[in-house]
């Protein structure tokens, strides 16, 4: 969330941020009208209080009818007053978190994903001498991948790994560790399970045209969207001395997603289905360090996939294809044959100090202050878009599927048959 004494200082500048990101700036108006009633009610409830205080002191010294009288209707007032601060509290958190983060000043202005800037490209499309196949009839002609079980067991979306497949994503996700392990991350595997707390906090919504979260009847969980909900929770309610900064972690977890309103040409396979795995980059740093380390998260995605030797283009994410939590975003899009274009596989996001508000996570400086600290997350790996581009950019005329290079010593073959 953002800070309340900013948006009050600052309402042009956060309904300007509003509308670069297509959310309604009506919404700060609304905020503030209820910031201000709440605020009027913290004050008569604390005058109430007092005067409630004094009145229980004149009544330890005479409890005469006309004092018991006034105590008893001291008492529903500030009970009354009570019960409208606590509605007015939840009104204003509501509308308050429906404020987004802004917008980085270095992020391109744009309405949609049609203004979303590209940056740079590595490698040149795959091209072949033959008629190259989708990824889903090389899985299922190799016997590697398939929905149709998926769907029979659990629903449509969901699918079951076989062989090559099934060691496919265990030496993705193997590679990663191994590559971030090097590079000062700390691996994690975190629980798939969070309270909503921490897929609210940070931005993981249960409900709504773009719902995500698979969540828990009659229980305070849902299952997590990605690690950046756990590894994010972790730190929640703590303050971090800035020593110990930079913290830098690769998550491994299972990934849920309901995918909500978000069906389209290119949906078909492994690009949006309803549960993967995969390796998350999180970093908690200082203020004046995130822009570094969103691009060091960013570095570390692309040598990732040119490790894997995938051709991609990296594109900067204008302000209306942003979202809420972040400031700055950056997408790597592989190359996928059967589009003939490129599609997303990573994304980076600097949320600034967005979620950290949420979850009350600080730093204390040198200095002995404290600040909430920046909180980025970037995708390593994500086993179900990987291995479709792996799938189509390293299919062969037989059908089968050649290992790339960095992969062959985890998977112990050359070529998926």
């Amino acid at each position: 969330m953002l800070d309340i004494k900013f948006i009050r200082e600052n309402p042009d500048k956060v309904k300007k941020a509003c509308t670069d990101k297509n959310f309604d700036p009506v919404q700060v108006d609304n905020l503030l009208v209820v910031d201000t009633r709440r605020r009027e009610l913290i004050i008569q409830v604390e005058k109430l209080r007092q005067d409630r205080n004094i009145l229980n002191e004149e009544l330890k010294k005479s409890r005469t009818q006309e004092l018991l009288k006034q105590a008893a209707k001291m008492k529903e007032e500030v009970k009354l007053l009570e019960n409208q601060q606590q509605e007015v509290e939840l009104d204003y958190l509501e509308k308050l978190n429906l404020i987004p983060n802004l917008p980085s000043d270095k992020t391109p202005r744009g309405k949609s994903e049609k203004d979303n800037v590209e940056i740079r490209r590595w490698g040149k499309p795959t091209e072949f001498d033959f008629e190259p196949k989708d990824h889903v009839k090389l899985g299922m002609d190799l016997g590697i991948l398939d929905f149709e079980t998926g769907a029979k067991v659990s629903g449509s979306q969901f699918y079951y790994l076989y062989r090559g497949g099934a060691l496919l994503e265990l030496a993705l996700v193997r590679f990663a560790f191994d590559f971030l392990s090097k590079e000062g991350f700390i691996p994690v595997i975190t629980p798939d399970l969070a309270r909503s707390r921490y897929y609210l906090g940070t931005g993981y919504a249960p409900k709504g045209d773009e719902a995500q979260t698979y969540t828990i009847e009659n229980e305070d969980l849902g299952l997590i969207a990605t690690a950046e909900v756990t590894l994010a929770g972790k730190h929640a309610d703590e303050t971090i001395p800035e020593s110990k900064l930079p913290i830098k972690y690769i998550g491994y977890s299972h990934c849920f997603r309901q995918e909500a309103g978000a069906y389209g040409k290119y949906s078909k396979g492994l690009y949006r289905v309803h549960q993967f795995t995969k390796a998350e980059m999180f970093i908690y740093c200082s203020p004046e360090e995130s822009d570094r380390y969103h691009e060091h998260i960013l570095e570390m995605e692309e040598k990732l996939y040119q490790a894997l030797g995938l051709p991609y283009r990296v594109l900067e994410m204008c302000t209306g294809d942003l979202g809420t939590m972040a400031a700055r975003k950056f997408d790597v899009e592989a190359w996928i044959p059967s589009r003939n274009d490129y599609g997303e596989v990573t994304s980076t996001s600097n949320c600034t100090d967005y979620q950290s508000r949420n979850l009350d996570i600080r730093f204390r400086r040198k200095s002995g202050e404290t600040d909430y600290l920046h909180m980025l997350n970037g995708t390593a790996i994500a086993t179900s878009r990987t291995p479709l581009a792996i799938l189509e950019n390293y299919q062969q005329k037989d059908g089968s599927i050649k290992v790339p290079t960095v992969l062959i010593p985890y998977m112990g073959t050359s070529v998926i048959k």
